[in-house]
C-alpha cells in the first residue's frame, strides 16, 4: 500500500476522513500528525489539551507526531516546523498527505503547493461532497463528536459543548455549514468505528476567548467548551 501522514485535528471531518481512507486500504496510514500550542498544550484552534488529543490516537491504534507551535507563530515558522517534519518522514518513503478538507479552494492550493516541493501528493477522501450528507454519514456511522469552539461571528455560546447529532444541525442558523468547514465551530471526536474504546472526559466550563490573527488579518471572540481529562 501507499505509505502516507494524515492531518490529523481531533474533530468529525477527520474522523470520517480517516474512516474513509482505512475502509478503502488504498493507503497505509503511518502517522497522524497534529499541531498544538506549545505554550497551553492543546490542539490548535480547537483547545483540547494534549492528554485527551493522545488518548484519542491511542484509541485509534496509528503512531501520532506532535508539531509543538509556539503561541505567536508567524506563517513562516508554521511552514518551516512542517516542511522539517516532512523531509523526516519522506526518508521512510511517505509520499502522500491525507485531510479531510471539503470545499475550500485556498487551503487545498496551499496545501498542494507547499507539498509539492517535496514530490508529496495531497489526498482528500471529503473534497467537494456535499456538506449536509457528510454530517449525516458521520452520525450515521455511529460516530460521536461534542463541540469544542464556536466561532461568535457564526454562532452563540449556546452551541459549544453540545453533541454532533440531527438537533444540532437543525439548530444551526442559515449559512452556517453543517461541517462547520468555513471555520463557524469545531470538534472533539470521542467514539466511533475507528476507535478501539471511547476517549472518557469530564465536560467543564465554557470560556470566552477574544483572539487576533495577524497572518490573516482577522480578530473575533471564540466560546471553548472545556474538556477535562478523566481516568
Amino acid at each position: 500500500m501507499k505509505k502516507a501522514i494524515f492531518n490529523w485535528s481531533g474533530g468529525k471531518d477527520s474522523a470520517l476522513a480517516l474512516y474513509k481512507i482505512l475502509s478503502e486500504k488504498e493507503f497505509e496510514v503511518s502517522y497522524l500528525v497534529t499541531t498544538l500550542n506549545e505554550k497551553y498544550k492543546r490542539i490548535s484552534a480547537h483547545g483540547v489539551r494534549e492528554s485527551l488529543l493522545v488518548k484519542q490516537t491511542e484509541s485509534i491504534g496509528i503512531p501520532l507526531i506532535k508539531i509543538m507551535l509556539p503561541d505567536e507563530v508567524s506563517n513562516q515558522v508554521y511552514e518551516n516546523m512542517m516542511n522539517d517534519c516532512w523531509v523526516e518522514k519522506k526518508k521512510e518513503g511517505i509520499d502522500y498527505c491525507i485531510s479531510g478538507d471539503i470545499f475550500l479552494e485556498d487551503i487545498k492550493e496551499y496545501r498542494e503547493k507547499q507539498l509539492s516541493k517535496l514530490n508529496i501528493k495531497c489526498v482528500l477522501p471529503l473534497w467537494k461532497i456535499d456538506s449536509g450528507k457528510l454530517v449525516e454519514e458521520f452520525i450515521g456511522l455511529g460516530f460521536k463528536a461534542i463541540v469544542v469552539c464556536v466561532n461568535e461571528k457564526y454562532l452563540d455560546e449556546s452551541f459549544v459543548g453540545r453533541m454532533v447529532d440531527k438537533n444540532f444541525i437543525d439548530d444551526l442558523p442559515e449559512g452556517v455549514d453543517p461541517c462547520g468547514e468555513n471555520g463557524e465551530f469545531h470538534t472533539f471526536v470521542f467514539d466511533g468505528p475507528i476507535f478501539e474504546k471511547p476517549i472518557n472526559f469530564n465536560i467543564g466550563e465554557k470560556k470566552y476567548i477574544h483572539k487576533e490573527y495577524k497572518e490573516y488579518n482577522y480578530t473575533g471572540g471564540f466560546w471553548f467548551c472545556e474538556l477535562i481529562d478523566k481516568e
